[in-house]
């Protein structure tokens, strides 16, 4: 099943988005920029973003425990220490796979971080009447019987 978790942004439907997209136990959140931090330096602006991933996150039923996969996106390459150090705030024990590369720019010419993360929510779809996914769950083909 899918669900889509919105941002508030008017752009959504017009631009055809989410801020965020459920399927199963995995959750993709979109390129999330600093909205109402553009004018704070790049910390603060990364820690804006990760207050709107929380949110997301949460709605989608996920945690930062669950992220499995970070993408930040810098327009300066000087500020990648100050980047690390908020990502390793929130995610140094968790450690997701991630990836910092430097852009030419982004949407918003004051925004000087964007995050994506993909997160995978453990244990869910166990029990009767509920999805299970066979990549999670070792005893999914236990009940299969071949046609004869």
């Amino acid at each position: 099943m899918r669900k889509n978790i919105t941002g508030g942004s008017p752009y959504e439907p017009i631009i055809g988005f989410s801020r965020a997209v459920r399927v199963g136990n995995t959750v993709h959140l979109a390129g999330t920029g600093p909205v109402g931090a553009q004018n704070e330096g790049v910390a603060g602006q990364t820690r804006r973003i990760f207050a709107i991933a929380e949110k997301a996150l949460a709605e989608a039923g996920a945690t930062f425990a669950d992220v499995v996969r970070t993408r930040m996106y810098l327009i300066f390459v000087e500020d990648w220490e100050a980047v690390s150090r908020v990502h390793g705030e929130f995610f140094g024990n968790i450690r997701p796979a991630a990836t910092m590369v430097v852009v030419a720019a982004l949407l918003n010419p004051n925004w000087r971080i964007e995050i994506e993360m993909d997160a995978v929510i453990l244990g869910e779809g166990e029990g009767p009447g509920k999805e299970r996914d066979p990549l999670l769950d070792p005893h999914f083909f236990d009940d299969y019987k071949p046609e004869p």
